[in-house]
């Protein structure tokens, strides 16, 4: 549903469903606050509660699969969506239940960004949901972001250089997704991410910020590709945009905390203020 200007001023509606952090600098709180950057009116299924800080994955708790599918009907019921971004699924009933809702609502623009260790490294994701995620949910997305380790997962293959990345990309495009993101935060030298959409290869190629805060970059990205195209951006200029954003933020990111600080995702509002301000509140 696209809304003109004089239509809720031309707002798009977006779901995420996912992992509710503790710390409110990833999982849902970073995606709702990318949403809102992209001028996205956000909404929310929370999957699961993570008691996780800059530094530590303290405990996992999952919502049942009844009420994880209980809150994407009272979503879907009532207002109409853009795009969906799917983040931490951590079980194979939890992807079960996600799937057979995003089947039945027949979406167009799906993101899922197959989250499996926290940036401290903990495990978010069971062993066993690998097979799940390959069998039941790839098919049905149509942008996976993994980043290396996760892509390594996914096709059970070691990622050394950019030509494994593509053949990565590839690979994950083959069990049935519309188009790929591997990510390379994971490696060394710029900071290069491959797109496969299943025609052609391309790279989007930003220098690597030296800092070690960037919790959250991740959901963010993910976030930012979705809002992009249900603000209707073709996908090469989404995934471009979203890449822009989140090393934006990632320049801004906050020193805080005993372990990786998170990204800043309102920066330029906290710079320039709201446009009211800037135009001394005519």
């Amino acid at each position: 549903m696209k809304l003109g200007a004089g239509e809720n001023y031309g707002i798009d509606f977006q779901l995420v469903a996912g992992d509710f952090v503790i710390a409110s600098d990833v999982g849902i709180q970073a995606d709702l606050k990318t949403f809102s950057a992209h001028s996205v009116f956000g909404m929310s299924v929370v999957v699961s509660v993570v008691a996780e800080n800059t530094d530590r994955v303290i405990d996992i708790q999952d919502v049942s699969t009844d009420m994880i599918g209980k809150q994407i009907d009272a979503v879907f019921e009532d207002i109409e969506v853009d795009a969906v971004k799917v983040g931490m699924l951590s079980t194979p009933d939890c992807m079960n239940e996600v799937a057979t809702k995003l089947k039945y609502y027949h979406l167009a623009n799906i993101v899922i960004d197959p989250v499996m260790y926290a940036k401290n490294g903990c495990p978010l994701m069971e062993p066993a949901s690998i097979k799940t995620l390959i069998e039941t949910v790839i098919p049905l997305v149509g942008v996976l972001t993994p980043n290396i380790p996760e892509a390594e997962k996914i096709t059970g293959s070691r990622i050394k250089s950019i030509a494994d990345m593509e053949k990565a990309a590839k690979a994950i495009h083959a069990m049935g997704c519309r188009a790929v993101v591997v990510k390379g935060g994971h490696a060394a030298g710029n900071a290069v991410d491959i797109l496969f959409d299943g025609i052609e290869i391309c790279h989007f190629d930003t220098a690597r910020i030296d800092t070690k805060n960037t919790h959250g970059t991740g959901c963010t990205f993910s976030s930012a590709v979705a809002s992009q195209l249900a603000r209707g951006m073709n996908l090469q200029e989404a995934v471009q945009k979203a890449k822009d954003y989140v090393t934006m933020a990632i320049e801004h990111s906050l020193d805080i905390g005993k372990g990786c600080g998170p990204i800043h995702h309102f920066w330029r509002l906290y710079q320039y203020g709201l446009q009211e301000e800037r135009d001394g509140g005519k």
